[in-house]
């Protein structure tokens, strides 16, 4: 399957449309604040809603592959175009602590060692098949591991790491960041660099010293995503080495691999803390506390819903929710402190945003079932509410009361054996 997310449109200048666009390409090209952009996204018309298609962000190309992200920018003049600057503001405006990007790497390309100064970093992989490196405290523990699609990585924050490409394929990931603010990031190279040769130097203490510190030359291009052409000389032996189970599953999750909770319009996977680890595997337990011991973390979950199928309107009370679409179409509602029209997703969109409290619902529309990866802003156990729980869990005579409605009228509203969280009609 070709990675939706290297689809791409180009910025226009707006120079029809309804007014609150013009007014936004121009908050967008001559820098005005974002509070003046949220005055107009939300005030002159509450009903905008930031979701849109990756395709309006802007794509960044490199030697062995290409990202592309969801994200706030300090300086507005960054955004590529308006739907990327709804996006961004709107994130950083509902202080969501979440950003999401994707990342494709092609056949031997490297994703260069790297550490976030203000995220944890959780990635699900779309494709391929990776070597995954995490260097923590004092370099003395390295965890090596090999990750395959439908499994999820853990970084924490400010804890270098890395992603290889040991596929034919090219790897794709979607990447979820807990920040709302602008991501920092630090590369490797871009460190080594930026230090004084003699301070290097004296750090490293190579043979030669500070002469063969001076031999390295910074490329042109920027090697986030490296692939040099002269590849096969420069490495003549490479092994990707996979270590113990209890330090791997410290930063991995097998997802595609854990319990799939079936319901009659799909299923459920989940990546995610359990209070006394009810319900995990011994190494799905290491995950566990893994992401609780860290502030700030995220739960993960795969969602299939079968054609026609709904998620039913639910909310969740301790944590916003952001997906992205893997496969197939839907359409999503909202209901919260401001009226949301429905609105249709597909392939490689972001759909933002569900806050804390604000009941929504997923329903499948195409032939095909749909298939979404779910990011939850919490890393304690995830807590929510389906529509026909409450329901039922609210005496009769006080519906009657609310709807006006006769009490002996809601024992029209059946009870099921099963779960109707995913339904079909």
């Amino acid at each position: 399957m070709r990675p939706p997310f290297w689809k791409m449109a180009a910025p226009r200048e707006k120079t029809d449309g309804p007014r609150q666009d013009r007014e936004l390409w121009r908050c967008l090209r001559t820098g005005r604040s974002q509070t003046a952009l949220l005055t107009v996204l939300w005030i002159e018309d509450p009903e905008v809603f930031s979701k849109e298609l990756l395709s309006f962000f802007q794509l960044y190309e490199f030697e062995g592959g290409a990202m592309q992200w969801a994200r706030y920018r300090d300086n507005p003049k960054d955004y590529n175009s308006i739907p990327e600057m709804q996006f961004g503001a709107s994130i950083h405006q509902h202080q969501c602590k979440m950003s999401f990007g994707t990342l494709r790497i092609v056949s031997k390309g490297l994703r260069v060692p790297h550490w976030h100064f203000n995220a944890n970093e959780h990635g699900f992989m779309v494709q391929g098949k990776a070597w995954i490196g995490v260097v923590d405290d004092g370099g003395v523990e390295v965890t090596t591991y090999n990750v395959t699609a439908g499994q999820v990585l853990f970084f924490p924050k400010n804890t270098l790491h890395w992603m290889k490409n040991v596929g034919e394929e090219d790897c794709v990931f979607a990447l979820f960041f807990t920040t709302h603010d602008e991501l920092n990031t630090l590369d490797v190279d871009d460190a080594f660099f930026m230090t004084p040769e003699d301070i290097a130097s004296r750090s490293l203490k190579p043979e030669g010293g500070v002469d063969f510190i001076r031999t390295f030359k910074r490329p042109i291009a920027d090697q986030a995503i490296n692939l040099p052409k002269n590849l096969v000389e420069l490495i003549q032996n490479a092994s990707y080495v996979q270590s113990s189970d209890s330090k791997v599953w410290q930063y991995f999750h097998d997802l595609k691999g854990s319990r799939n909770y079936l319901f009659p319009g799909g299923a459920i996977q989940w990546s995610r803390y359990r209070k006394n680890g009810v319900g995990l595997s011994d190494n799905e337990k290491v995950y566990s506390e893994s992401i609780n011991s860290h502030a700030d973390t995220i739960t993960l979950a795969t969602l299939l819903i079968k054609s026609n199928g709904l998620r039913q309107p639910h909310f969740h009370f301790n944590a916003n929710e952001m997906g992205y679409v893997i496969s197939g179409c839907g359409h999503i509602g909202i209901v919260g402190d401001r009226p949301v029209p429905e609105f249709p997703v597909d392939v490689g969109d972001v759909f933002f945003f569900f806050p804390i409290g604000s009941q929504h619902y997923i329903k499948s529309s195409c032939v095909e079932d749909l298939f979404l990866i779910l990011a939850f802003s919490t890393g304690n156990q995830l807590e929510t509410l389906d529509m026909d729980d409450y329901f039922h869990a609210t005496s009769d005579h006080i519906l009657a009361q609310l709807f006006l409605k006769k009490q002996s009228e809601f024992k029209k509203i059946p009870t099921f054996k099963e779960d109707q969280a995913v339904n079909i009609p």
